[in-house]
């Protein structure tokens, strides 16, 4: 159960340039493999190590949709639990492996009003040991406090 009660960002309050929590997590095997099952993503890379390395990887390592929601996440601790996702683009330079710590860090890129929505985008940075995997921008819709 979680307990952790996350607040509420709201767009006046936000500043461009102002930089977002770093989040941590650690990328255990059963995490690789779990992520892929609950995704249905079987794909071998993500749970068979022997064909990752035939691959030229150096184990098992996280797919498409694990790194997804991490970038949301960081986006979403930040911003708060009525933060609406409205756009993200990722590139996907390297692999988050089994046994790294992934991190994912952001900062405010811009703010501004478009169609009655109160947007704001955001520049993340998700990475492990060896320096960023996935750098990304994601632009969220924050609530007003003027509604």
């Amino acid at each position: 159960m979680c307990t952790k009660r996350y607040a509420q960002r709201y767009f006046e309050d936000v500043q461009e340039n102002e930089a977002l929590p770093e989040v941590r997590l650690e990328v255990t095997y059963k995490r690789v493999i779990q992520d892929a099952a609950a995704t249905l993503d079987y794909f071998p890379g993500h749970h068979d190590p022997e064909y990752a390395q035939a691959q030229g990887q150096k184990t098992v390592y996280l797919n498409t949709m694990c790194l997804q929601g991490f970038i949301d996440r960081v986006a979403t601790d930040w911003a708060g639990p009525h933060t609406f996702i409205f756009k993200r683009k990722m590139t996907m330079a390297r692999s988050v492996y089994a046994g790294d710590t992934m991190y994912g860090k952001g900062m405010v890129l811009k703010k501004y009003d478009h169609d009655g929505r109160h947007l704001v985008d955001i520049g993340i940075e998700v990475g492990n040991e060896e320096g960023v995997c996935c750098p990304a921008s994601v632009t969220v819709e924050l609530p007003s406090k003027n509604g």
